[in-house]
């Protein structure tokens, strides 16, 4: 009997999985089976941390937010200043304030003295 050649599908396969954990280190980017388990965990974990990556960066926001906010007033804080913005109107979404809490402090300052300006808080509250 001629000996038959194997196709190239199987192959054409594992080369494919082989490029995704190629930066592997040892035996989890060399061996099939561990490949495999390997590629596996990988996706698993990737989806896993998509959510929590949405959750860590809306609280590092909500913090940033807040230690500008309560800079200059210690009364008047991040629940206060949100609540104000939809009283108002004004739809800022949490990263771009925090964006603006970082790069420029007296815009965010602005944009909390005109909040309250519109909504009229109650307490005297002096932001500079």
């Amino acid at each position: 009997m001629t000996r038959i050649r194997r196709g190239y599908i199987a192959r054409r396969r594992r080369t494919k999985m082989r490029l995704f954990v190629s930066s592997f280190r040892g035996a989890h980017s060399k061996l099939t089976r561990s490949i495999t388990q390997q590629r596996i965990r990988a996706l698993f974990s990737a989806h896993r941390d998509r959510g929590s990556q949405k959750r860590n960066f809306r609280r590092l926001w909500i913090t940033r937010i807040n230690a500008v906010i309560r800079e200059k007033v210690g009364s008047y804080n991040y629940s206060r200043f949100i609540h104000d913005l939809y009283k108002g109107r004004l739809l800022l979404n949490r990263k771009i304030l925090a964006q603006i809490a970082i790069l420029n402090r007296d815009c965010l300052y602005m944009i909390s003295n005109e909040i309250i300006k519109q909504v009229g808080y109650k307490k005297s509250v002096g932001i500079i």
